[in-house]
């Protein structure tokens, strides 16, 4: 007789950058979330960091990471993380997001980029569990709303989806702060805390318009958008949220959040 999964959560998380690792206090912020979750069955991460439409599942076996960003420490570019591919897994979400018109391609070869991986070797550093990687295939708040409604039933199958992106991110902006934590920075974050406190999606949604600095913020929208693909996987829940971790980071809000 066998157990049922338990349902796990949905988290957006602020996946920092390579050097999240040296940090004296985040990695064990995401070290002791993830001792509070339930053990996943696989692991689904919709990163910032790849765009591809139709949406894509990476590879399905163990492949090098995909180390995406330039000009750091070699030390960075040593970093591996060999989590079991998960077959089983990219064949539910072909079958959940595919439909007239609307394939799931494969990209065989893409191994985990820093938006999954960053944040997993903190969190499940035995890399245990198997780990898939779905491409966001737009950038519209309310598609993506649409694609975590169509994964939401992963989670009764022990799947813990993430979305990773960053709760503020403006690097070129960050240049001319002079340290600290910018005015942007730190009225979009409260203003996205209270937004969710208060679960008003058509507000998150219209964030580019509705919240304080938005532009500022998410000059371009990526690193937002994962949350929309939580949201979405945990729409029944959202009453159950509640920020695991916040504060800065180099002047970037690193508000996550976990739902269910």
């Amino acid at each position: 007789m066998t157990t049922a999964p338990e349902r796990m959560p949905a988290l957006y998380l602020s996946h920092g950058a390579p050097p999240l690792a040296d940090d004296p206090r985040w990695p064990g912020q995401l070290a002791a979330w993830s001792a509070t979750l339930p053990r996943p069955s696989a692991i689904l991460v919709v990163s910032a960091h790849w765009e591809a439409a139709p949406p894509a599942v990476g590879a399905t076996r163990t492949v090098p990471l995909e180390y995406d960003f330039w000009g750091f420490p070699e030390h960075y570019y040593q970093v591996t993380y060999p989590a079991p591919g998960a077959p089983a897994l990219a064949e539910s979400v072909r079958k959940l997001l595919s439909g007239p018109g609307q394939a799931v391609q494969d990209a065989p070869e893409r191994g985990l980029d820093h938006g999954a991986y960053v944040p997993l070797v903190e969190m499940f550093p035995a890399a245990d569990i198997p780990v898939l990687q779905l491409s966001m295939p737009t950038l519209e708040p309310e598609r993506l709303l649409e694609v975590g409604r169509k994964l939401a039933p992963l989670r009764d199958e022990g799947v813990l989806i993430i979305g990773s992106g960053f709760f503020t991110h403006n690097l070129a902006a960050l240049r001319h702060t002079g340290g600290g934590v910018p005015g942007w920075s730190a009225e979009f974050d409260d203003w996205g805390r209270q937004a969710l406190d208060a679960q008003d999606i058509d507000a998150l949604l219209d964030f580019e318009h509705a919240s304080p600095a938005g532009r500022l913020a998410h000059p371009r929208t990526e690193h937002f958008a994962p949350l929309f693909v939580t949201l979405g996987a945990a729409e029944s829940e959202l009453g159950s949220r509640r920020t695991v971790i916040d504060g800065f980071w180099m002047g970037l809000a690193k508000r996550s959040v976990q739902f269910g």
